[in-house]
């Protein structure tokens, strides 16, 4: 099973690695306009395959891309201190333009899974690049919220101690500063998060509530501006989005995906609980929010269209 890799920067080459840790796929081929960085970070990764699975690494040009399952775009500018993910649109926007249509033209049946910020927007452009070629859309996704969800569920089982894996809980909407953090839905062990609260004897205030929202919306700028750039995680999550479809396993995860309409805004790209499989999205899971959680989507939701409009697709 082949994975492509198009953009072998901090995100593309550190999702490469995650891939090679946890043994997913069997091939994985760097693809990048500077062909010696993919080079140098292919036969760097290649050397860490016998402390960890057996999988083939190399570099190559988009010919190189021939019969790959999943395709990771990476590429474009990265994003800057203090710069949102949405000033980065039309820097990127140029790049997929011509980015896109090559990977098609060598590996048409791909899954593609966007990474390139603002994401939820390159995503939607991406879906747009794609059709044109006769891509269905469901075989376009974004990494979305996958990063944002786990960044939340790890904050909340620090607190509540228990292990992160058993937080039930989505952000949702856009990839950036207008995210939802869907409390009201939030589940431990099957109860509510309010009920676990109760039985535990545990306190969660609307301070200490704030306090999480902040560090899960806030956390990119944080990292940013500490070190540069983030990748561990998203690099991370990238894994998880392509074991996923490479093992058809019908997980639900908060990528984000060209849909029809959403809190009342019609054909917008943003993260929602959606069930991914072999062919990329299989279904999205509407959710019963409370009044200011809808509200929060419905705004949330607006700037990501007005950024797409912006487009002129």
């Amino acid at each position: 099973m082949k994975v492509g890799i198009v953009g072998s920067g901090l995100v593309g080459s550190t999702a490469a690695y995650a891939l090679v840790m946890q043994g997913v796929g069997r091939e994985v081929v760097l693809v990048d306009r500077n062909a010696c960085r993919a080079d140098a970070e292919a036969d760097d990764l290649f050397h860490a395959v016998p402390f960890s699975h057996p999988l083939t690494v190399r570099s190559g040009d988009y010919d190189a891309l021939a019969d790959s399952r999943v395709v990771i775009i990476s590429a474009g500018v990265n994003q800057q201190p203090g710069e949102t993910r949405l000033q980065l649109l039309e820097r990127n926007a140029a790049v997929f333009s011509e980015v896109v249509p090559a990977i098609l033209r060598y590996a048409p049946e791909a899954v593609l899974v966007v990474a390139t910020n603002p994401v939820d927007v390159m995503t939607h452009l991406t879906a747009h690049f794609a059709g044109k070629l006769g891509v269905p859309a469901h075989r376009v996704i974004g990494s979305g919220t996958t990063l944002d969800t786990a960044r939340f569920r790890t904050l909340l089982g620090t607190h509540l101690g228990v292990d992160s894996h058993h937080i039930h809980g989505y952000v949702i909407g856009e990839h950036g500063d207008s995210e939802v953090l869907t409390w009201s839905l939030t589940a431990v062990a099957g109860l509510r998060l309010d009920e676990f609260c109760r039985v535990r004897g545990m306190t969660l205030s609307a301070e200490q509530r704030a306090n999480v929202d902040q560090r899960v919306r806030r956390a990119a700028y944080h990292i940013i501006q500490g070190k540069g750039a983030t990748y561990y995680g998203i690099g991370s999550a990238l894994a998880r989005i392509v074991d996923v479809v490479l093992h058809n396993q019908r997980a639900v995860l908060t990528v984000c995906s060209p849909t029809a309409e959403v809190a009342g805004v019609q054909d917008v790209t943003l993260s929602l609980p959606r069930i991914v499989g072999g062919q990329g999205l299989i279904a999205s899971m509407p959710l019963t929010l409370d009044d200011a959680e809808q509200a929060a989507l419905q705004r949330s939701a607006g700037i990501l269209r007005e950024a797409i409009t912006s487009l002129k697709l």
